[in-house]
């Protein structure tokens, strides 16, 4: 069965033009097929256009059972269910239901939007804020979704959005007046319902984690479960096996106390007082914790005096909270919500603050108007390997880099798996006459002083040369910013740089220019997808080494010491080598793709570690002559290269 749909006049061929049959497709769709019949653990890295997509669809498609598929991010499962899955249940004429199922902070709420229209009537509302939310209110009498995503109105990033959903902390569940309209609630009636249903990494992982009273199961149950992009996996589980507080949940807290007085309890003076007492603790303590960025050790901030004292001073402002909602109960029910509310936060800064019980990360990082205190297990595995065993069924877990050196154990082990069976299925790509690797002669060390002019003077010519076309990634904001302001400075071509726009903005336009040189850090090392002549050029700064002081990664190191093992080679390496392959992966995208890939980092051919890094990369042939890269991207390529 599965043979057929993946031969040239199966089902793929008949709806997908010019369709190959690609062995390594379909030795993937055979793996997927044997792991849902036996209820086993697979996992598979599928290289860059092996069509790994249709290879788990195929088979979950046609197995009768009730699915839950995973993505790494909104953006890649809004395309699995709205292009790939309908491809796919076209082709094999599957009749059964598919859903799509996001976090609730996506979906409008009817009773907050009604309270955020009330409260923008003040004389002091922003006359902006209230027209957009008009718009709002239109286009709600007219979506099924109440996605917030398919509201042209408002941008993705707009301040109204977490305004006018609710969260976790703030849903009135079934006491909600709005509750027989919910969006939220009939999109997880119909996920309920469905044999598909497609979700995201974080979704899935709060659900295992919190399990959200009000609605019941946040995602139902299933037989087989698929992850996508499954590298992102044991991060995104450290988030959710954790726990957090945030100065935004202190102040959407604040918020609501105050709509409720201005709604439904004006004779309660004192709830606006205690809202702007609570509001104001959490920017005093966001200000005394350092710079927009900054990323910190939690215990030892504790040390501080003044962070001590605005941290007494919150805690004394959630206490007087706590006791006036407690008078309030009774007389609304946003007020009821927020007394529960305030008791959660109040014992999770307790616990915050109780740095003593051990197996746990402490730290906090700030952005411009926010804090965030987490605590984070050192390990996730038994936790996760709990819900395996919980749920059972099939599990399988797939991306283009879970590999370091062809050995998984670095991603197995983190989650706990014991997989039945785990390959890696090479690219289709033929990266000997497609793509060229160059390390440059004569580098700066890196974080050496003048990095960055350095990298500019040395790759200028090559990005003049090559007409733009390219992709700078970068491993740090700073070297990002730099390496920006030194290109604008030297280069007529148009210079991109993330976080001037939303990504999706800065990539369309990248596309549309066809001459840009786009420098960027993180959000475009992976997820990416530029075809053609558009892009030919991928330059990294340096080896993507997480930065030592990293809470997280210092809490791994701290988990692998405890365990005899070596951090370097277990932990920081194999990290790295992932990120690498990631940023590498942008490059071809295509079979009739060209480009060359310049790695600016010595430390790939002068340090023995930095073989596992090649040998884990595509078999791409390498040089150290810059000049060559040119010639390459020209057309012109050098019988030298060798």
């Amino acid at each position: 069965m599965i043979s057929k749909i993946f031969s040239a006049s199966g089902a793929l061929g008949k709806v997908i033009p010019g369709f190959q049959p690609r062995q390594s497709q379909l030795d993937m769709a055979n793996a997927v097929h044997n792991t849902i019949k036996n209820g086993s653990q697979l996992v598979v890295e599928a290289g860059t256009g092996t069509g790994k997509t249709f290879a788990y669809l195929a088979p979950a498609l046609i197995s009768g059972k009730k699915i839950i598929i995973s993505t790494g991010s909104k953006n890649l499962q809004e395309q699995l269910f709205h292009r790939d899955l309908p491809l796919m249940v076209d082709a094999l004429g599957f009749t059964g239901r598919v859903a799509l199922l996001k976090g609730r902070s996506n979906y409008l709420c009817h009773d907050r939007l009604s309270r955020q229209m009330i409260e923008s009537h003040d004389s002091q509302s922003d006359p902006t804020l209230l027209s957009q939310l008009v718009k709002i209110r239109s286009w709600s009498s007219s979506t099924k979704s109440g996605d917030l995503g398919e509201c042209d109105a408002i941008a993705e990033d707009s301040p109204l959005i977490p305004t006018v959903t609710s969260n976790n902390d703030n849903c009135l569940g079934k006491e909600c007046p709005s509750f027989g309209d919910c969006f939220v609630n009939k999109a997880r009636a119909k996920a309920l319902e469905a044999d598909i249903v497609v979700v995201n990494h974080h979704l899935f992982l709060a659900d295992i984690a919190i399990k959200e009273t009000g609605f019941g199961e946040l995602i139902p149950e299933a037989d087989v479960f698929i992850f996508d992009e499954a590298h992102q996996l044991p991060d995104i589980a450290s988030h959710y096996f954790g726990q957090s507080l945030s100065s935004r949940q202190l102040i959407d807290l604040a918020k609501d106390i105050e709509i409720g007085y201005r709604t439904e309890a004006r004779d309660m003076r004192q709830l606006q007082k205690i809202a702007n007492r609570l509001s104001q603790s959490a920017m005093d303590l966001r200000i005394v914790l350092g710079d927009p960025g900054f990323r910190g050790n939690w215990r030892d901030a504790l040390k501080s005096e003044p962070i001590k004292r605005e941290l007494l001073r919150l805690k004394d402002a959630l206490e007087l909270v706590y006791d006036v909602l407690k008078l309030a109960l009774g007389r609304s029910q946003l007020l009821d919500t927020a007394f529960d509310r305030a008791a959660l936060l109040k014992a999770r800064l307790e616990r915050v603050c109780d740095v003593s019980i051990t197996g746990y990360s402490y730290w906090f990082e700030c952005s411009p108007r926010h804090f965030t205190l987490h605590i984070t297990p050192l390990s996730v595995a038994d936790k996760f390997k709990d819900q395996i065993e919980q749920q059972q069924g099939s599990w399988i877990f797939t991306s283009a880099t879970l590999a370091v050196q062809d050995d998984f154990s670095h991603f197995t082990q983190r989650l706990g798996l014991v997989p039945e069976q785990q390959f890696s299925l090479p690219s289709p790509f033929d990266y000997q006459n497609q793509a060229l690797l160059c390390v440059p002669r004569f580098l700066p060390e890196p974080n050496s002083f003048g990095m960055a002019e350095k990298l500019v003077e040395m790759l200028l010519p090559v990005i003049v040369k090559n007409g733009g076309r390219c992709f700078f990634l970068c491993t740090s904001h700073q070297m990002m910013k730099k390496l920006a302001e030194r290109f604008r400075e030297q280069l007529d071509l148009p210079v991109l740089v993330q976080g001037e726009t939303s990504k999706q903005r800065l990539l369309a336009e990248f596309m549309e220019l066809g001459n840009a040189l786009l420098v960027a850090t993180g959000a475009f090392w992976e997820g990416i997808d530029v075809r053609g002549d558009t892009l030919s050029c991928v330059i990294i700064d340096k080896l993507p080494f997480t930065a030592p002081d990293d809470p997280l990664l210092k809490a791994r190191i701290e988990d692998c010491r405890l365990k005899g093992g070596e951090p370097f080679s277990q932990v920081q390496i194999p990290d790295a080598v992932i990120t690498l392959k990631q940023g590498v992966g942008r490059l071809i995208r295509d079979q009739k793709d060209k480009g060359a890939l310049i790695i600016c980092d010595n430390r790939l051919v002068t340090k023995q570690y930095g073989a596992v890094f090649l040998h884990s990369l595509p078999p791409i042939p390498r040089t150290r002559d810059l000049s060559l890269v040119s010639d390459f991207l020209a057309g012109n390529k050098s019988k030298e290269i060798g």
